[in-house]
C-alpha cells in the first residue's frame, strides 16, 4: 500500500482593493452603485464584474498607459 501525505499549503495573496472610478464619470458612478447594489445582496461575481468594467473604462487620462 502507498503511504501519502498531504500537499502543502496553498497561499494566496490578498485580493486587490476595488478600482477607483474616474472623477466626474457618470458610467464609472453607475459601475460603482451596481457594485454595491451586487454587495448589497451577495452577489460578488457581479460585483467582481463591476470593477472589472471600472478598471478597463477608457478615460481620457488613462489613453497615455497603454
Amino acid at each position: 500500500m502507498q503511504q501519502t501525505t498531504p500537499s502543502p499549503p496553498v497561499h494566496l495573496p490578498l485580493p486587490p482593493p476595488p478600482p477607483k472610478p474616474a472623477p466626474g464619470c457618470d458610467i464609472c458612478a453607475a459601475l460603482v452603485r451596481q457594485r454595491q447594489d451586487a454587495r448589497d445582496r451577495g452577489d460578488l461575481s457581479a460585483a467582481t464584474d463591476a470593477d472589472v468594467e471600472i478598471r478597463n473604462h477608457p478615460h481620457r487620462a488613462r489613453e497615455g498607459r497603454r
